[in-house]
C-alpha cells in the first residue's frame, strides 16, 4: 500500500505544470471532448507506466542492492531537481497525430510525450525501490489523472488557481526525502 500511495503523490504533484498536462490542456481546448481524451490518458499512462515499470523491476535484479541503493538515491536527489524544471509542449507532438481522432489522438500524443519525462523517469525508480510493480504503475497512473482529469474538465481556469512553485517545491521536497532515505538505507529490504 505505501508503494501505491507514495507513486500516487509523487506523481501527481510532479505532474502539474508538466508538459503532459500542458498537452492535456491543450487537446482539451482543441477537440472539446473530455471522455476520449482522459480514456487516451488511461491507456498512454498504463502502457507507458508498465513499461517503465517493468524496466525498474528488471533493474532490481542485475544490480546489487548496494549499487541500487545509491543510484535510486541519486536518482530521487536529480528528480527533486528536475522537478523544479518548468516544462513546454511542441506542437509537433499535438499536430501530428490528429488524423487518428480524439482517443488516438491522445494515447500517441502521451505516450510519446512521457517518453524520457520525469513521471516515467519516477516510475522506473519506484518499481525499483519498491519491487510491487503493479502497486507503483497503479499509483503513478492515478497520479497522472488526479492532475491531468482537472486539466481536461475544467482547461485553463485549473490553471489560473493553482500555485505552480508551490506543487513543484512540494514534489521536489518529496523527490528530495526520498532520495535521503533511500540513501540512508531507510527501507532497505524493500529493493
Amino acid at each position: 500500500m505505501q508503494a501505491f500511495l507514495i507513486s500516487t503523490g509523487v506523481v501527481a504533484l510532479a505532474e502539474i505544470g508538466d508538459k503532459t498536462q500542458l498537452l492535456a490542456f491543450v487537446l482539451a481546448a482543441r477537440f472539446r471532448r473530455p471522455w476520449p481524451i482522459i480514456a487516451g490518458i488511461v491507456c498512454a499512462t498504463l502502457l507507458n507506466h508498465g513499461l517503465a515499470g517493468a524496466l525498474g523491476a528488471w533493474i532490481t535484479s542485475v544490480v546489487q542492492p548496494e549499487t541500487l541503493r545509491w543510484v535510486l538515491g541519486a536518482s530521487f536527489i536529480a528528480m527533486a531537481a528536475w522537478v523544479l524544471i518548468p516544462d513546454k509542449i511542441d506542437d509537433e507532438e499535438v499536430s501530428s497525430a490528429t488524423r487518428l481522432g480524439v482517443f488516438g489522438t491522445t494515447l500517441v500524443a502521451f505516450f510519446l510525450a512521457e517518453m524520457g519525462d520525469k513521471t516515467q523517469v519516477a516510475t522506473v525508480a519506484l518499481a525499483a525501490n519498491y519491487s510491487a510493480i503493479v502497486s507503483v504503475v497503479l499509483g503513478t497512473t492515478l497520479g497522472m489523472l488526479i492532475a491531468n482529469v482537472p486539466a481536461v474538465l475544467i482547461a485553463r481556469k485549473f490553471v489560473e488557481r493553482v500555485p505552480m512553485k508551490l506543487v513543484h517545491t512540494v514534489a521536489a521536497v518529496i523527490f528530495l526525502i526520498l532520495g535521503v532515505l533511500t540513501l540512508s538505507g531507510v527501507g532497505q529490504g524493500a529493493y
